[in-house]
């Protein structure tokens, strides 16, 4: 059971209202409707995030010359939702307006989700960016290396309380601390109006301790592998996400 994200009920509930009420030889063909109805509603809401996105974007770069350097965390790409993604919208609507761009990409801990995801599509899309160790956040900032940080979420609260990555909340500390704007691109899909307190009533996800105390990647064979990196018998928590 993933308890945290809401993303996944909401699509359930909807299938499962529009399916219901129907004929058993009827719920095939409408199922099928209905997903690629809502494949198409998550390609124009993405497309709508990155358009707010990119006039952020835009004002940072008519200020001075240089790249528009975006910090970003965790995954929330188009591997993740469908064509432009949502964190990286922006990005991806900067680069087709010509801006030039530099991402910051967390690694995000213990999945890699930044290192082995977004840095893939980025790479693939050829926008310029560094992969950096999760804590390397707040070092930048305070070097005025990052003009904006944009993060996914999964869960929002009617007050705005974001649950996203674990390590988002440390982020937007670093960033508040150093003036830099953080920004949440939030689809429909992931705001919760049932929920206000995102501390006290969004349920966290607790892990696998296995996925802290060990790393998967590839060997100079190109074969993967995992490892372990902590000593016998150390215990491990694993809280997958945390409040904004």
């Amino acid at each position: 059971m993933r308890p945290t994200a809401v993303n996944l009920a909401w699509a359930v509930d909807r299938m499962l209202s529009r399916l219901r009420p129907l004929p058993a030889s009827e719920r095939r063909a409408a199922a099928w409707a209905l997903a690629d109805a809502i494949a198409e509603e998550d390609v124009a809401v993405n497309r709508a995030i990155g358009d707010h996105g990119l006039a952020l974007i835009e004002a940072i770069a008519a200020k001075r010359s240089g790249p528009v350097k975006v910090l970003t965390h965790c995954n929330a790409g188009w591997l993740a939702t469908v064509d432009w993604g949502t964190a990286t919208a922006p990005i991806y609507r900067a680069q087709e307006r010509g801006i030039e761009l530099h991402v910051w990409v967390d690694e995000t801990r213990p999945r890699n989700q930044g290192a082995s995801l977004t840095a893939w599509e980025l790479g693939k899309a050829g926008v310029p960016h560094t992969l950096v160790a999760d804590n390397a956040g707040g070092h930048l900032m305070q070097r005025g290396e990052v003009d904006l940080c944009i993060v996914g979420c999964d869960r929002v609260t009617v007050r705005g309380d974001v649950c996203n990555k674990i390590g988002t909340y440390l982020k937007a500390l670093a960033a508040h601390d150093n003036g830099v704007p953080f920004y949440v691109a939030m689809p429909t899909s992931t705001l919760d109006p049932r929920l206000a307190d995102g501390v006290r009533e969004i349920p966290i996800e607790e892990r696998s301790a296995r996925e802290v105390t060990h790393i998967a990647g590839l060997t100079a064979a190109g074969e993967l592998a995992e490892v372990c990196l902590v000593p016998s018998g150390t215990t491990a928590a694993n809280p997958a996400f945390d409040v904004t």
